[in-house]
């Protein structure tokens, strides 16, 4: 019965672990579905409100037909029906942008994580163990709880007389691996909605700036004359708010993509670092 209590801990664990990641990976894909409906009520409600036009259409509906609108934030509304999708793209970035950036905050700890490994190298040098833990706790980052799990590992295997060196370091290492793929899924996660709309909101945008071009030169093609011709131009600068909303959000995205990607490398290289250090380190002192 003994034997099987770590089988059934590491289920457990296991299961919980998967519960957890499909929770998250639900509301990971609420938040885009929250932000369009969002970004509906915003079109359809803020900007399509009967006082923001001349000649409103009171019928209402799901897309009422407004005439006259009264400043360039009604105006937008006559961009049509990609926009409300537009503002829920842009809507989505900020949202998971505030969400990476509090993620990968907590992530990169307290203090240049250099400077940190530096301080577990000194102490494993002195074979002050207790003291380098110390340190991880101090990190409180990714880096840390890495090099923590390790260094209990390190100190098991020191009071391990059954195996050999190589053995221990291969221990060690495992341990190190173990906890590393603990860590990089929460730091990689829900960047592929920013990579993924920094490539679609400039193709939204050109879409609804094409339908918007279509309707204007199907009204030219109808009616003719100066009025037409008026109508028309009008069509073309509601048309571009769809391509100039679409640019904007995906620069947005790109920004900030580039910026976590950057920070994620920059911890993902202390990580591997501090494998490092820990088996060169029992290596060497302890033959």
């Amino acid at each position: 019965m003994a034997e099987n209590k770590p089988a059934a801990a590491a289920a457990a664990k296991s299961t919980s672990n998967a519960q957890h990641k499909k929770s998250g990976n639900s509301i990971s894909w609420i938040a885009p579905l929250g932000c369009i409906i969002l970004g509906y009520c915003i079109w359809r409600f803020g900007m399509g409100a009967n006082g923001n036009f001349t000649t409103p259409d009171l019928a209402g509906g799901f897309w009422p037909a407004h005439k006259g609108p009264t400043s360039a934030f009604s105006k937008m509304y006559e961009g049509g029906i990609i926009v409300p999708v537009l503002i829920g793209s842009l809507l989505t970035v900020l949202t998971f942008v505030i969400e990476r950036f509090l993620t990968v905050t907590k992530a990169t700890g307290q203090g240049n994580i250099n400077e940190f490994i530096r301080k577990v190298q000194f102490n494993l040098a002195n074979k002050e163990i207790d003291k380098a833990i110390a340190e991880c706790d101090k990190q409180k980052g990714s880096v840390g709880n890495v090099m923590k799990a390790g260094l209990k590992k390190y100190k098991e295997m020191i009071d391990n007389s059954a195996l050999e060196t190589e053995q221990k370091v291969l221990n060690i290492q495992k341990e190190v691996e173990e906890a590393t793929a603990l860590e990089l899924p929460m730091l990689e996660k829900n960047l592929v909605f920013l990579s993924t709309i920094a490539s679609v909101a400039t193709l939204l945008g050109l879409l609804g700036t094409v339908m918007g071009m279509i309707r204007s030169f199907s009204k030219l093609g109808e009616e003719g004359g100066g009025e037409a011709a008026r109508e028309l131009s009008q069509g073309i600068s509601e048309a571009l708010y769809n391509t100039a909303l679409g640019i904007g959000t995906s620069a947005i995205a790109i920004i900030f993509y580039n910026v976590f990607t950057t920070k994620i490398d920059s911890i993902t290289h202390g990580i591997d670092e501090s494998g490092f250090t820990l088996t060169q380190s029992f290596a060497a002192n302890y033959k």
